[in-house]
């Protein structure tokens, strides 16, 4: 009983991962100067930066352009990846049950 139950487990963890790494999501800053894509598995795929955004005399403005764009994408990466995970538990659960945790 209870290894039927790890091991569907092990499955529905298998595929919610390979869903995560298929949502992507994009965070910018600076008006768009700097762009970052993730997945929701909080994997980063790409960062663009417009050239007009280098300023050789000011590298820490670039830096913070960046900073900013990578973390609005995590944070977005981390609000699908726990939007999926609510609906993978609200699938686990017996009928009947699925409103029991809000």
């Amino acid at each position: 009983m209870f290894g039927d139950l790890f091991g569907q487990m092990e499955e529905k963890q298998k595929a919610i991962k390979e869903k995560l790494s298929a949502i992507t999501v994009e965070a910018e800053s600076g008006d768009g100067a700097v762009k970052v894509t993730a997945t929701a598995a909080r994997q980063l795929l790409n960062i663009s930066i417009d050239p007009e955004a280098i300023h050789p005399e000011d590298p820490e403005e670039l830096e913070d352009l960046i900073l900013v764009a990578v973390n609005r994408a995590l944070e977005l990466a981390a609000a699908k990846e726990s939007e999926e995970s609510q609906k993978l538990i609200q699938d686990m659960l017996p009928p009947g049950l699925g409103g029991l945790f809000g």
